[in-house]
């Protein structure tokens, strides 16, 4: 059995079986959870490293308990402490955001148990975390992602210095609208104060973070994920634009929405704006539309969508002898 969860995730449930089920075995525990005997005893023993008094009895009716005449302290999270437990538990086992998984439910109780400014944004955290973990990606600083959590849940600007992945530096002042994990990367979805261009940093590359007075106000209608799927099609270096023969309600099923903005042209078409660095990967994308498109801006997609038709094309013709 796989024990897909991070090991303080699994002695968390653990523990709240212990306190519902009085006399609990390790093989109880072990159904309950989806691990091993073994592996339950090994959370047991986490619980007790933890110094919280669990109490075990051989025999028929054995089990474990808490210790009798103890009441467990609260939990008291600061901030990057709770950041944390939610960063660890996303980063371990990445169906957490949905509240039908035994984990993912556990998660979100401790959320509930948080001050409300650090659990308003430790939930959206949670709700937007996506499965597929990326296994190159770095997981962030705890503490980085806090400072980043927290001045979203306080409507602050903040300082942020960062390193591209070319390996440059800067500092920009930022509205910092939401923290997203997609994929299995933690994503800074803001505003830049400057221009107020809408963009999207790794938070695995935020190298400081310095809370402002300066306030702001998020779109009202903001979708955090949707925002910033959008925005990864922006800032690439070549530039895209496709006339696509159909609206767009019938159009947008056939595309992620990281690939560019639909745009209505008339009732039966639509543009397709955006940006990319990988044409090649680009036109593969297009060829899963089923209705005719066109190409407009960027010679580079152009010569991309023109070899992937001629290769397919070649791959029917009959070979020569």
């Amino acid at each position: 059995m796989a024990d897909a969860a991070s090991p303080t995730a699994r002695a968390l449930l653990a523990l709240e079986l212990i306190q519902s089920r009085p006399g609990i075995t390790a093989g109880g525990l072990a159904a309950s959870l989806g691990v091993t005997e073994r592996a339950a005893r090994r959370y047991v023993g986490i619980l007790r490293e933890a110094e919280i008094p669990l109490q075990s009895t051989r025999g028929v009716r054995g089990g474990y308990t808490v210790g009798r005449g103890v009441r467990l302290p609260p939990l008291v999270f600061s901030s990057t402490e709770a950041l944390g437990m939610v960063m660890a538990v996303l980063d371990g086992h990445h169906d957490a955001a949905d509240t039908s998984d035994p984990v993912g439910n556990a998660l979100r109780k401790i959320i509930r148990a948080l001050p409300e400014a650090i659990a308003t944004q430790a939930e959206v955290v949670r709700r937007t975390a996506r499965p597929v973990p990326d296994r190159h990606g770095v997981p962030p600083d705890p503490t980085t992602t806090a400072a980043l959590v927290l001045a979203s849940s306080n409507r602050h600007a903040v300082r942020i210095g960062y390193r591209t992945g070319s390996g440059n530096e800067w500092e920009s002042v930022v509205e910092p609208w939401a923290v997203v994990v997609r994929h299995g990367r933690w994503y800074l979805l803001c505003r830049r104060s400057s221009d107020g261009a809408i963009r999207t940093y790794r938070v695995d590359r935020v190298l400081s973070v310095v809370e402002l007075d300066e306030g702001f106000d998020p779109p009202a209608d903001l979708d955090p994920v949707a925002a910033l799927e959008e925005n990864f099609a922006v800032g690439w270096q070549l530039a895209v634009d496709v006339l696509v023969d159909g609206p767009v309600a019938e159009v947008q099923p056939w595309l992620p929405r990281s690939i560019g903005r639909l745009e209505p042209v008339d009732d039966g078409h639509c543009r397709l704006v955006g940006t990319t660095n990988s044409p090649d990967w680009y036109a593969e994308m297009l060829a899963a539309l089923p209705m005719p498109f066109h190409v407009g801006e960027g010679p580079e997609l152009r010569a991309a969508v023109r070899e992937l038709g001629e290769r397919l094309l070649g791959s029917v013709e009959p070979t020569t002898a």
